[in-house]
């Protein structure tokens, strides 16, 4: 890995004229922007619940997890606290091919001294623990038990971390953050919509000081989001499609909830569908390139009825049964 950061938190700043959020408290910051610092978003909105919860764990320590619908903005929102207080920020996807070995570390081959030797090189979890780093664990969830239970020794703030492979017992750094990102909140898929999500065991959701959730937007706040990142439609037309466009959004999801189809629009999606209409100049077909392609056959029916109670017209009978 690479060598150890020597910094630490130099300044304070203030929620209220960082955030905008009526709140006294302040943050441990740093004065200066590491290379493993996110870039600031201008244009992005905090939501005021989630954002005091993760400054909460960068101030106090506290270990925080988000949950949520996909496409909220989950680890997007840890990144952007973390931009505001340039604090080195690191992303790691628990996906099915994480392993123990990728975490913890492992043995590899190296050059000394014109000679090949066997070196045990750390993993991402030891150097972060070393490090003023705030680690973010995405799709928590779906990590294998495993890999879980190695995460496990560190979810305590102040509990150190054996290293078995080289009879070492690493500390962990005072300005050392974690946070994590999932689509349940440990109870498995209920819903059939994240498949793959795993059960997580009590006693780990216990080491969780922190726990938010993170779901769907007011439509004015959904629509903020859009027209801060497509200027062009800031205007009473572009306004008019937009919040047609977060309305079949919100239809989905209802119909979702329903049980009517299985296939929902994040905010993510209705971003994707604004920004493609600007390519396209054609909201419909934004729309089908967008999201309607993705959804089952059955469902598409259904899908574009949304679509017209929401813009009056039809989509054509060709984008609804003729799948690319």
């Amino acid at each position: 890995m690479t060598p150890n950061l020597d910094i630490k938190p130099d300044i304070k700043i203030s929620i209220n004229q960082t955030f905008g959020f009526d709140s006294e408290m302040q943050v441990d910051a740093f004065s200066k922007k590491s290379e493993y610092v996110p870039d600031i978003d201008k244009n992005y909105k905090f939501d005021r619940d989630t954002t005091l919860a993760i400054l909460s764990g960068f101030a106090f320590n506290k270990r925080c997890l988000i949950s949520g619908y996909h496409g909220t903005g989950k680890s997007t929102h840890i990144e952007q606290v973390a931009a505001r207080l340039n604090w080195p920020c690191v992303r790691v996807n628990l996906d099915s091919h994480i392993s123990r070995i990728d975490l913890i570390g492992k043995d590899a081959i190296v050059i000394k001294d014109n000679k090949q030797i066997t070196e045990f090189k750390e993993g991402i979890l030891p150097w972060s623990i070393q490090n003023p780093i705030a680690l973010v664990f995405d799709e928590y969830d779906a990590g294998r038990p495993d890999v879980m239970f190695v995460i496990q020794r560190v979810l305590e703030s102040e509990g150190n971390f054996t290293l078995l492979d080289k009879n070492k017992v690493i500390k962990q750094h005072k300005y050392f953050r974690l946070f994590a990102t999932s689509n349940t909140v440990g109870l498995g898929d209920t819903t059939g919509l994240y498949h793959g999500t795993q059960q997580i065991n009590q006693g780990q959701m216990d080491r969780w000081n922190i726990v938010t959730n993170l779901n769907y937007l007011s439509l004015d706040k959904e629509m903020d989001i859009i027209l801060a990142k497509n200027k062009n439609l800031n205007n009473p037309k572009g306004k008019e499609k937009v919040s047609n466009m977060i309305k079949v959004a919100s239809l989905t999801r209802k119909g979702f909830i329903a049980g009517d189809i299985s296939t929902v629009m994040s905010p993510r999606t209705v971003l994707h569908w604004a920004e493609n209409s600007e390519i396209f100049k054609d909201t419909g077909y934004a729309f089908r390139v967008t999201f309607l392609n993705k959804c089952d056959e059955i469902e598409k029916n259904i899908i574009a009825e949304y679509y017209q109670r929401c813009f009056g017209e039809d989509l054509p009978e060709s984008m609804i049964n003729i799948q690319i």
